[in-house]
């Protein structure tokens, strides 16, 4: 039981819209139950589908700002403060492990809504400090699952690696209204086929994601929401549990599924 004691799980949060940081829904009490049943982390490092760039860099502000990177939703969203400290240590450290790809020290960035919609439940006193990487757009997944098995040292030092993204992301048959819409064949298809090579621990499909069929382009129509989570099941050692702390899809087209590693 020693490893389960001094390594951190590591988890890929599916975020939605970012109304979920206002909502008390079965999402955001997922992720608030989160919160209370996992060790309580030193720092966070986030790896978020908005911090979608050309380049690799890490937040290594002392205080990072709110961003509110969204349009078109009512104005007390745009007032949320998450105000996390930052931890320009770990960033320096993240660059070094990450040695010889190039890693900026960013200070113009913060948190985005992928990281604060969805801490804001998880740790909702933002008292624990939270550095951001960004996710390289010029690069392959394979990449990006390489960078995520050189983060592994992190989880023996209690930083809570996760990703935040959403495994099925259609916002073209996003239903908005508040009318709830059946999932569509294609979402559940492909939410389910991911979940059976999750389980069974088979990464390369995963890495390969488009190859997986008419599903796969139809869920997965950009990276950027998907990429987060190959930083996630990279960082899997052999034998850990994984689950399913948060199910269900929204909007029919919006994957709000969250894994659980460790």
């Amino acid at each position: 039981m020693v490893h389960g004691m001094s390594r951190m799980p590591v988890i890929f949060f599916g975020h939605g819209n970012p109304m979920n940081a206002l909502s008390q829904n079965p999402y955001t009490k997922g992720w608030r139950q989160i919160g209370k049943t996992i060790p309580r982390p030193r720092a966070v490092l986030s790896i978020s589908a908005h911090w979608y760039v050309q380049g690799t860099a890490v937040t290594a502000m002392d205080r990072p700002r709110t961003i509110h990177d969204f349009g078109g939703f009512p104005g007390e969203l745009f007032e949320v403060q998450y105000p996390a400290p930052g931890d320009p240590e770990l960033a320096t450290q993240i660059r070094e492990i990450l040695d010889p790809i190039n890693v900026k020290l960013d200070h113009n960035w913060g948190l985005d809504h992928g990281t604060w919609s969805v801490l804001t439940h998880t740790f909702p006193e933002a008292d624990v400090p939270i550095v951001q990487i960004s996710i390289d757009k010029m690069k392959p997944p394979a990449f990006h699952y390489e960078v995520g098995k050189r983060l592994a040292p992190l989880r023996d030092e209690q930083v809570l690696i996760i990703g935040s993204g959403n495994l099925v992301h259609n916002l073209h048959a996003y239903a908005w209204g508040r009318h709830t819409i059946e999932p569509f064949d294609w979402a559940m298809r492909f939410e389910k086929q991911v979940r059976n090579l999750l389980s069974s621990a088979e990464d390369g499909p995963l890495i390969n994601y488009e190859k997986l069929g008419p599903e796969a382009a139809l869920s997965v129509p950009t990276p950027d929401h998907y990429l987060p989570l190959l930083y996630v099941i990279a960082l899997r050692k052999e034998g850990e549990p994984l689950t399913f702390p948060v199910e269900g899809i929204d909007g029919g087209s919006v994957s709000m599924l969250t894994i659980q590693i460790g």
